[in-house]
């Protein structure tokens, strides 16, 4: 009889980690090292093969026919010992402490030994770590550090952090070029371009003597014809401005911007640009979704490109009014399914709150709602029973809605503007047709006066205003 034969695969449990942990006891007691690297004056032993292994650095250098491949020390200009050793350890252990005052360190020396694990960790780390104080400094690291993900990431913090960033010291410590990559940005979160300019004089007045010489050159950076004829006039009068020609010529530029509105097409430039978030927030508003009516909203930013969720509606509404007035959205009138609304809700985007606001003295749904010197006007719309021509000015100092003039015709789903310190009603339906007469209100004789007509009868019209 054949003896029986059969094959057998073993494996080893553990193994990689058990040799490992041999490697790691020879390190310890410096036994069979191969090589010593040098960093300042710490003497790190180790083994050319289990560098190699973890970082590319090493293994370029002892696999290529170079100098350092044959040397039996290796200096390591410019690293900081402590790192080094830490990361020596990382290559036997696979672990590593990372704390707040050996990050900056550690991150550096992986960059340079090519321990792409490491520098991952590193930024995440730091990542976490982002604040109004520390972000400059981090996105300036991370971009001496080629750590792309990580200079995205302090940089779009910074942005959006923007005026907390302006109160701490790290800015004020920024050198002039740094100043200037900040300014030039559309992306920074910030409610107008005065806040910049403000932030850059605190800036130059932090060292004046040294920093005066930039002011121009920085200044260029303002979107100066994007501020208040008032504050132009202040900066032409400021001792800092007054006696530097380049920027006297830029608070002109900016002035004949405001001065010569009919040529503002031939004076476009960089500077007239609006930065993203000062050109406002649009907002979303209820209407139709899949099954009924949405008591959502949103907001689109530009400076994001992104839809974002804001708190609810109390209620569904429908065919309403929207307006803002004094910095928040006001809701006004509509319908819930068969229900005619006078309910008007306002919400404040600083607070996130919605709140009930007196009710109009008339329901009204597919009304117009305008802002019109300070009060809001509720046009026309249907009660649930007849078509209206009334209008109701909301006065926000007294809180309350008051009836003025009444319009020539009824007209729902009506078109509203402002022209010129005028209220224009356009178009709309008055219950037998859709019509093409146009009116406009004049608050201060509370008269309405019938407009040239439109060449087409339109219902549920949209209108805006073109400078």
């Amino acid at each position: 009889m054949e003896p029986c034969t059969s094959d057998e695969f073993f494996q080893a449990l553990n193994h990689a980690e058990q040799t490992f942990k041999k490697m790691e006891n020879y390190l310890r007691h410096k036994q069979l090292c191969d090589v010593v690297l040098v960093a300042g004056d710490r003497r790190i032993p180790a083994h050319r093969l289990v560098l190699s292994s973890v970082s590319d650095y090493f293994a370029a250098m002892f696999t290529n026919d170079v100098r350092e491949a044959r040397q039996e020390e290796i200096k390591m200009e410019g690293v900081e010992p402590n790192a080094l050793w830490a990361l020596v350890q990382y290559a036997y252990t696979g672990r590593l402490e990372l704390k707040e005052d050996n990050i900056e360190c550690l991150l550096s020396t992986a960059c340079l030994l090519q321990l792409s694990q490491v520098v991952e960790a590193c930024c995440k780390f730091l990542m976490k770590q982002l604040h109004p104080s520390n972000c400059l400094g981090i996105r300036s690291f991370a971009d001496a550090q080629g750590c792309t993900d990580l200079h995205k990431v302090a940089h779009n913090y910074t942005m959006e952090n923007f005026m907390e960033v302006i109160r701490n010291q790290e800015f004020l410590l920024l050198p002039a070029t740094e100043i200037a990559k900040l300014l030039a940005s559309d992306d920074m979160n910030i409610p107008n371009e005065e806040t910049i300019l403000n932030a850059l004089l605190t800036w130059v007045r932090h060292d004046l003597e040294q920093r005066r010489k930039d002011l121009s050159k920085l200044l260029a950076y303002i979107r100066l014809p994007l501020l208040a004829p008032q504050f132009l006039a202040d900066m032409e009068n400021n001792a800092l401005f007054r006696d530097d020609i380049e920027c006297q010529k830029l608070i002109m530029e900016a002035m004949k911007y405001h001065l010569l509105p009919e040529r503002r097409p031939m004076l476009q430039s960089p500077r007239t640009k609006p930065r993203k978030s000062t050109v406002g927030v649009l907002f979303a508003v209820g209407g139709m979704d899949a099954t009924k009516g949405a008591t959502s909203i949103e907001k689109y930013e530009l400076r994001t490109n992104m839809w974002t969720p804001v708190a609810n509606m109390n209620g569904r509404r429908l065919q309403f009014g929207v307006a803002v007035l004094d910095d928040k959205l006001y809701v006004v009138g509509g319908r819930d399914g068969l229900k005619t609304l006078n309910t008007v809700e306002c919400y404040n985007p600083r607070t996130k709150t919605w709140s009930v606001m007196p009710p109009m003295s008339t329901h009204r749904h597919g009304l117009g709602v305008a802002v019109l010197e300070g009060p809001m006007y509720a046009v026309g719309g249907h009660d649930g029973w007849s078509y209206l021509n009334t209008v109701e000015r909301w006065d926000p100092q007294a809180r309350q809605w008051n009836f003025v003039a009444s319009m020539s015709t009824p007209r729902s789903t009506v078109g509203v503007a402002i022209l010129n310190g005028k209220l224009y009603a356009i178009g709309g339906r008055d219950g037998s047709s859709c019509l093409k007469s146009v009116e406009c209100f004049d608050p201060h004789t509370n008269k309405w006066t019938l407009c040239a007509q439109m060449s087409k009868r339109r219902g549920g019209v949209g209108v805006k205003i073109s400078s």
